[in-house]
């Protein structure tokens, strides 16, 4: 049962609690309002005949039900074997008072009487029915469906409402050729068939978050005339044994009434990882699912019409026996957008948003590498945001450029109380990176200086690359580690000692310095090894350890050279700011003064001083 069904089901028990109490409460009520009349005596009642108080009497077999002349009712208990004259007669009742009272008889077994035996005893029963139902109603409700285990969730795309095609979705062009061709086939069967070809069972979807996968699945279903099905994968899956296996073939039943049709499973890794894989490799409910979706992908029965479209971000973890042909034909990888699809999807999220003319998204798509679809939008919004929120008509450039650095380090803290010491050591190290970097010929351009805290930085230092690149050498890196180490060698130089502010500094050389030599085989001395297995745990879904294949002369040797890379690093690092210390102090002055300097703004800074690139 999923935690939104216990979630229900708890709070309506507790109102079931809260009615049954509230129940007793009138319950209680109208048992004393309803308690039974006063007794009399024989005695007293002989008495109040004499007397003319009597209105009159109802007999109920042994029972008097006494009216009197002041509305009082009042009940007695007459003899068994003898009638109600002559019992009274003999209390020494006056016979002539008592023919002035009228005295009736009711039959208990009348209609009445059932109403009032059965009424209270079936007043509680009913409204217990009445409460439960309603629960029962609740639990029922939208798509967690409490006493429908079996039945899968599975829920029918309406084209009709907030369509999707491939116009929509920006780059990823050979992925929508390859989408496109599953569209034609269900469009146009036959050319296909006549060819011998036959359609494809299921296409996956796969790359890292935000790449476009639920996007060109809605994609799928706005350009495909077929019914298009969609659920998560982690809806299959609960706590009781055989639901998950129940719902596959209760989801790819609906999908086979309506074939030819499109049945999409989101984030797929939820039920399809590698099976023998958890605590005890057991054959758990979540396999029992996983081969269900087997059978029904590639059984027995082939010719369902039924392509299966799925998404994952962990394909690393995915059976074996899911990715074979057959089952998931064709598996299509998304990549983080390059430059030009990533102007073009900025394009896309900037429509319905007022730019300003002096928007250039190029030089945004430029400041972007690394970013994914989702990222870009969420980009655009954020932007927006910021226009608006500074009652601007229009979103112009430094609006968007605000946003990137949002997105990547968090929002700004100019509200935080820096000393003036502390700001003056900020703006060094910061002097510092921008120098070092600006002065090798292998780093990226800087972008932007900042000494403004984002996040848990005190400053930062954007430097970009001028194209995208999918490949570094050892240069390149060698001048990362020098503009890394750049603030602590400023700090050493100006200060003569160091502060905390390049702690984050230090734990990135030392990682990519480790790297360099553990798995991009560029250690002169060791040459080219990798060193290191990783453990990865499926069932956690993440790596946790290292299994050490090497020995213990080894892992020395492997320290030596890492530390050999940060000292050359270092090395190179503090002769660039020993050697052009007064290029140092103007951009510290300069962001001191201004805080922040752009690209164009540094280039001016650093320009008088004519420096010639160097090698790390």
């Amino acid at each position: 049962m999923s935690f939104k069904t216990m979630k229900l089901l708890y709070k309506n028990i507790v109102w079931t609690i809260l009615a049954l109490v509230a129940l007793s409460f009138v319950f209680s009520l109208v048992a004393n309002f309803s308690a039974s009349p006063k007794a009399l005596s024989l005695n007293d009642l002989v008495a109040k005949i004499n007397e003319g108080g009597v209105a009159s009497i109802v007999v109920h077999e042994n029972t008097l039900d006494i009216t009197l002349t002041d509305k009082t009712v009042l009940t007695a208990q007459k003899e068994a074997e003898a009638g109600l004259t002559e019992t009274l007669k003999n209390y020494g009742v006056d016979v002539a008072a008592l023919q002035k009272v009228p005295i009736s008889v009711e039959d208990r077994s009348g209609g009445k009487f059932w109403a009032s035996v059965l009424i209270p005893t079936l007043l509680p029963v009913i409204a217990m029915i009445a409460i439960f139902w309603f629960i029962f109603r609740q639990a029922k409700g939208g798509q967690n469906q409490a006493f429908s285990f079996g039945k899968s969730s599975v829920r029918l795309f309406a084209t009709d409402k907030d369509s999707v095609t491939f116009k929509d979705v920006a780059g990823l062009k050979e992925t929508k050729q390859e989408l496109e061709e599953i569209v034609d086939f269900l469009k146009n069967p036959k050319k296909f068939i006549d060819m011998g070809a036959r359609i494809p069972r299921g296409v996956l979807l796969m790359g890292a978050p935000g790449t476009g996968k639920t996007l060109l699945a809605r994609a799928v279903a706005g350009e495909s005339n077929v019914p298009f099905f969609h659920i998560s994968a982690s809806e299959f899956v609960e706590m009781f044994v055989g639901v998950g296996a129940s719902r596959t073939r209760d989801a790819f039943a609906t999908a086979k009434k309506a074939a030819p049709s499109i049945l999409f499973i989101d984030e797929i890794d939820a039920i399809g990882r590698q099976r023998g894989t958890g605590l005890g490799g057991g054959h758990d409910e979540r396999e029992q699912t996983l081969n269900q979706i087997l059978v029904e992908m590639d059984g027995f029965e082939r010719d369902t019409q039924v392509i299966v479209l799925a998404a994952t971000n962990r394909a690393d973890v995915l059976d074996e026996a899911l990715l074979r042909p057959g089952r998931f034909d064709r598996r299509i990888t998304l990549d983080n957008p390059d430059i030009n699809d990533r102007e073009a999807i900025l394009k896309i999220h900037a429509k319905g948003k007022p730019l300003d003319n002096g928007v250039d998204l190029r030089k945004v798509a430029t400041r972007t590498p690394g970013f994914s679809g989702a990222d870009l939008a969420n980009l655009m919004n954020e932007a927006a945001i910021y226009a608006a929120r500074n009652n601007r008509q229009s979103v112009i450039q430094s609006d968007i450029y605000a946003s990137v650095e949002k997105v990547l380090m968090g929002p700004e803290r100019k509200g935080k109380a820096v000393s003036v010491k502390e700001r003056e050591i900020t703006a060094y190290h910061e002097a510092g990176h921008a120098l070092v970097a600006a002065s090798l010929k292998n780093s990226d351009p800087v972008h932007k200086v900042s000494i403004v805290s984002r996040g848990y930085a005190g400053g930062y230092t954007m430097k970009l690359p001028l194209e995208d690149e999918h490949l570094r050498t050892r240069s390149q890196f060698m001048a990362d580690l020098a503009m890394m180490l750049g603030g602590y060698a400023a700090e050493q130089e100006m200060f003569g000692e160091m502060s905390t502010g390049a702690s984050n500094d230090l734990q990135k050389v030392s990682d990519l310095a480790r790297r360099l030599v553990t798995h991009y085989g560029m250690s002169e001395k060791l040459g080219p090894i990798t060193f290191g297995k990783g453990n990865d745990m499926i069932f956690l879904g993440r790596e946790i350890g290292s299994e050490k294949n090497y020995s213990e002369t080894m892992a020395t040797q492997i320290d030596e050279e890492v530390k050999g890379f940060i000292a050359r690093a270092y090395a190179s690092a503090k002769k660039i700011i020993s050697t052009r210390k007064k290029a140092l102090t103007a951009i510290a002055q300069a962001l001191l003064e201004k805080e922040v300097l752009e690209q164009e703004e540094f280039n001016a800074v650093i320009e008088p001083f004519k420096l010639k690139p160097l090698l790390a």
